[in-house]
């Protein structure tokens, strides 16, 4: 059984169905679980002369304070225990799937839980896939839940009803 679950959470639906994913698992297992949210300034704009990305860093910072409080509070309604973290890509080519994988190592986590928008096509390899790559360099096991999985539990429900199994 999992008992240290990290979920990769951002303010998207999908990621909100992972979250819902990942409290029921660690409730279920016992598990520790760590919601990361990682922030990501594209490297090609540390290139443009006079770019100052100091404001972009900061707004993703405060969107990522605000995920992650988010998913502190859903934590303590179901029981839970976990330490949060927000992880940041660097200049050296670390992109989003490498930052999770790097914390999930450091977290010795058993299972990753991301939430995936099951993207095909063009549409894929324009925008790529975060969840896929990291599947392709996991370390361990990873759960991807996908976008048209069930809506996501609110309020006082959230610690006592269970997530429907995606079809």
């Amino acid at each position: 059984m999992y008992q240290q679950i990290l979920v990769a959470v951002d303010d998207s639906e999908t990621s909100a169905h992972a979250l819902d994913a990942a409290l029921q698992l660690a409730r279920d297992a016992g598990a520790k679980l760590q919601p990361l949210f990682v922030v990501d300034v594209p490297m090609l704009v540390y290139d443009l002369p006079g770019s100052d990305l100091t404001h972009a860093r900061d707004a993703l910072l405060e969107q990522g304070a605000s995920v992650i409080e988010d998913a502190v509070a859903r934590m303590k309604l179901a029981g839970l225990q976990g330490t949060p973290r927000i992880a940041e890509t660097d200049q050296a080519g670390n992109d989003i799937a490498h930052c999770i994988l790097r914390a999930a190592s450091e977290f010795k986590a058993d299972l990753v839980v991301m939430g995936t928008h099951g993207r095909r096509g063009v549409r894929r390899l324009v925008l790529g896939s975060v969840a896929e790559r990291f599947l392709r360099i996991a370390q361990c096991a990873v759960l991807m839940i996908p976008a048209h999985s069930a809506k996501p539990v609110t309020s006082d429900a959230q610690a006592t009803e269970p997530i429907r199994e995606p079809s």
